[in-house]
């Protein structure tokens, strides 16, 4: 595949394009990497350096790409935080002339906002525009639980009540829906499920909660989802094998120690996700 990530980048760590970018050039993927900020380190430290990149200067990057008469060859656009409407309406726009040319592309929006826990950590506004603006123009989202609940507009406790607020979320426009950090009364305690919902049915996956939550966890988790949907053809096994890869460096970091994600102590089992989580069907 060929992806344009229009995403944030960091010189230490890894959060946005930082953390996509080497799993997808690692399962073989061709990544066209789009900064819409270069910082020093990502915002969780509470201090850092380096520009916010304007949507202008953005939007001037993917001309260039335009520019090479290559833009229409990619067969997907990924995007993660968005700080300001203003870049996400350059990343929509971008999006509409990629699929102008390649009607087949896809356009694959991690929706963050907020965390269970946290509340909402973005500006004010950046919410109701994903909800409103972005969202229904997405062909797959990967919200976290918290987040689906907004994108609802309700509060969901149970299985049921998750798939139905994935339903409604799904009839503004995304056919495929992965919802992360899933929480609800059927459960078992000290474990917590990863639910993807399409045309095709709903899967679940049922993991460990681990005693960690590092920044750049959903930014993996989104690029591997959609590059495992998209050359499989499968929700459930691109289910089963980014969360395999996504535990499996969760598990490393929490052997380390470190607050960073070990992307590359655990870049094998990106290459080659372990068989050790089954999807059960929902429906």
């Amino acid at each position: 595949m060929k992806i344009l990530s229009i995403q944030s980048s960091v010189a230490y760590g890894y959060v946005g394009n930082s953390a996509a970018v080497f799993p997808l050039q690692r399962l073989g993927h061709e990544v066209w990497p789009v900064l819409t900020v270069h910082f020093s380190n990502h915002t969780g430290y509470g201090a850092w350096r380096g520009p916010l990149l304007a949507p202008a200067d953005v939007a001037e990057v993917i001309a260039g790409i335009e520019d090479r008469g290559v833009l229409g060859s990619a067969d997907a656009v990924l995007s993660g935080y968005q700080g300001d409407p203003a870049m996400g309406t350059v990343i929509l726009e971008t999006v509409e002339k990629v699929k102008a040319i390649n009607p087949n592309a896809v356009y694959c929006c991690d929706p963050v906002m907020g965390d269970a826990g946290r509340g909402m950590f973005v500006r004010p506004g950046i919410p109701v525009y994903l909800r409103d603006v972005v969202v229904p123009r997405a062909d797959i989202i990967t919200p976290n639980h918290f987040e689906l609940d907004f994108l609802a507009g309700r509060t969901t406790n149970s299985l049921a009540e998750v798939l139905d607020a994935v339903d409604t979320v799904r009839a503004t426009g995304p056919r495929h829906v992965l919802v992360t950090s899933v929480l609800h009364g059927d459960v078992p305690e000290g474990s917590l499920e990863v639910v993807a919902v399409s045309d095709e049915g709903a899967w679940a996956v049922t993991t460990p909660l681990l005693p960690i939550n590092p920044n750049g966890g959903g930014d993996i988790t989104a690029a591997l989802y959609l590059a495992h949907l998209s050359t499989t053809g499968s929700p459930a096994t691109a289910l089963e094998r980014t969360i395999a890869s996504v535990f499996a460096v969760l598990e490393a970091t929490l052997a380390a120690g470190t607050r960073e994600i070990q992307l590359i102590a655990a870049q094998d089992a990106i290459a080659e996700p372990p068989a050790r989580f089954t999807a059960r069907r929902l429906r």
